[in-house]
């Protein structure tokens, strides 16, 4: 039977391992259906048959990311957008201009800037005050763990120097302890009650925005860790139902469902309600909803982060500050084995080392009750990460669920992370080598709209441990390495693996969908310190284009 599609002429990287050399892959019905010798490939090609010369160029199953926020994302960029803001002063000029171009808008929202950007990593209202008197302006930063407010927000929220901070967060104040306009964590919720809810429209038209530029840096599935209504970010589940009822979702998405840490254990019966639910909706292959996403911490840029030793002040002393357990580790323990016993995957955010041990402790409680499982824990971030704790990936069958791109020094981790910890935790930072070493299984995802989704640029990082345009040496050491097979599996298979998608996604196999991506000039090609120059040529989602860096007329055949 002739194939619809025919990949011919560069390197096929399958899934794990080193790339296969003179081979083509034959798909039909949107399958794979063939690996064979080039030689070979002419038996499966007639005059329909659209043939790709890849040209060197690399052929690899999707990207798949283990823990994005596509919906928060794309509806940042629809609204106030300081991703792209490079400095303090562009920041504020963004406000403004925005604000001047949208006068009927009674709140100014978005987000996206970087800590880095202004003294002690906390913009203060005055900067937002001089621009926006008369309205309220509430803006989270890239990283979701804080929020920047003028008084007019804070005036709406009643929020004043008598305003205590929350168990869960902290409040930046001036001299006399009135708010300086810089709310961390749960004090961010303080401005909620007041803040418009994001349209319903919005949030869709958010997720199409978001899932056309995913699509074009060659993701075609992904884990959204956040499902609910938490941080200031929509509820998805709404604009995810009708994207696949109005067949509108190209990509597979697990969602994972948000535990309110004021909550308890009456929450998993919920959970699995709703798992259950939209399981019957019969969309499965499409949308599933069956993890659970749990914030164990914080972050250490504001020093929320759970760490075993105290930060330190600006002078090097101690402090009493181990940052923050969102979850009481006895209640995440029994939460954990809950979850597991219902057959709900657990997606957990630990960042500092206390958050890691608490969570591996949690999975272990699990195993120790319920026995082995195939919900495929997963622990998230892992900044932090004690040495007696990399072996216990391996040996409790949780995932190391990596964010790469932030393994390396820049401006966030030197100037408002290392100098607040102890000696030797440089060493200690997202230690992927490690773990790889130790037997973990990887997986990974990018965090966007914290820093970029694009998996070119974080698998660089993760080879070289040094961001392009970066003076310092490989953050950790060079010991913290992964060698590119490793890293570009752990966005493919190993991201497939968590998202239960293994059976028919994250390889080049007979059988499975042909979820591709081609990636030009091939990355084992090329020396490690240009991995990032390589882009995405085209992206294929079940046997179709879906995205062609060049678009080239439809012709038979056709080349990427």
């Amino acid at each position: 039977m002739p194939a619809d599609v025919v990949f011919t002429g560069g390197a096929v990287f399958t899934g794990s391992g080193q790339p296969l050399q003179g081979r083509a892959v034959v798909v039909t019905g949107g399958r794979i259906t063939a690996i064979v010798a080039e030689s070979e490939a002419s038996a499966h090609i007639d005059e329909q048959t659209r043939v790709v010369d890849l040209a060197g160029a690399l052929l690899s199953p999707g990207f798949q990311d283990a823990h994005i926020h596509p919906v928060g994302g794309g509806v940042e960029l629809l609204q106030c957008n300081l991703t792209e803001a490079g400095d303090a002063e562009e920041a504020v000029a963004t406000v403004a201009a925005y604000a001047a171009a949208n006068p009927d808008e009674e709140w100014i929202l978005g987000g996206g800037w970087s800590m880095d950007h202004f003294p002690g990593g906390a913009p203060v209202r005055g900067l937002l005050d001089a621009i926006v008197p008369d309205r309220p302006v509430l803006l989270v930063s890239r990283d979701h763990h804080s929020a920047w407010a003028n008084t007019e927000a804070m005036r709406r929220a009643g929020i004043d120097a008598g305003t205590s901070d929350p168990d869960d967060g902290r409040i930046e104040r001036e001299n006399d302890g009135h708010p300086a306009g810089t709310f961390h964590e749960g004090a961010a919720e303080l401005f909620f009650a007041v803040r418009p809810a994001i349209d319903p429209q919005l949030a869709y038209d958010g997720l199409l925005r978001a899932q056309d530029e995913l699509i074009a840096l060659g993701i075609t599935g992904w884990q959204d860790a956040l499902i609910g209504n938490a941080a200031g970010v929509p509820d998805a589940l709404a604009a995810y139902l009708r994207a696949v009822e109005e067949g509108a979702l190209e990509v597979h998405v697990v969602g994972a469902q948000w535990w309110e840490r004021s909550g308890g254990l009456e929450q998993v019966a919920e959970m699995v309600r709703r798992r259950d639910e939209i399981k019957a909706l019969g969309h499965e292959s499409r949308f599933s909803l069956g993890t659970t996403k749990i914030m164990v911490d914080g972050v250490a840029e504001n020093q929320t982060a759970a760490m075993l030793t105290p930060y330190r002040d600006a002078h090097g002393h101690d402090t009493h500050n181990h940052g923050l357990s969102f979850v009481d580790p006895e209640l995440l323990a029994d939460a954990v084995v809950a979850l597991d016993a219902a057959g709900q995957q657990v997606h957990m955010h630990a960042l500092g080392d206390r958050a890691v041990r608490e969570a591996l402790d949690a999975v272990a409680a699990a195993r120790a009750a319920n026995g082995p499982s195939d919900a495929r824990h997963h622990l998230a971030h892992l900044q932090i990460v004690a040495e007696a704790e990399t072996s216990r990936f391996a040996e409790l069958d949780a995932v190391a669920n990596l964010q790469m791109l932030w393994a390396t020094h820049e401006d966030q981790i030197d100037e408002l992370t290392l100098p607040f910890l102890q000696d030797g935790q440089e060493a200690r930072q997202y230690p992927f080598g490690e773990l790889a070493e130790r037997g973990a299984r990887l997986a990974a995802g990018s965090d966007w709209p914290v820093s970029t989704a694009d998996p070119i640029a974080a698998i660089h990082i993760a080879v070289t441990r040094v961001a392009p345009g970066i003076d310092a040496g490989p953050l950790g050491g060079a010991g913290q390495r992964l060698d590119l097979a490793t890293a570009l599996a752990a966005y493919t298979s190993g991201s497939a693996y968590v998202n239960h998608r293994d059976h028919d996604t994250g390889h080049i196999r007979e059988g499975y969908l042909a979820n591709l991506v081609v990636l030009e000039p091939d990355p084992f090609t090329v020396p490690a310190e240009d991995i990032h120059r390589t882009t995405v040529a085209s992206t294929w989602i079940e046997g179709e284009t879906a995205y062609r860096r060049d678009a080239l007329p439809s012709t038979v055949p056709v080349t990427a």
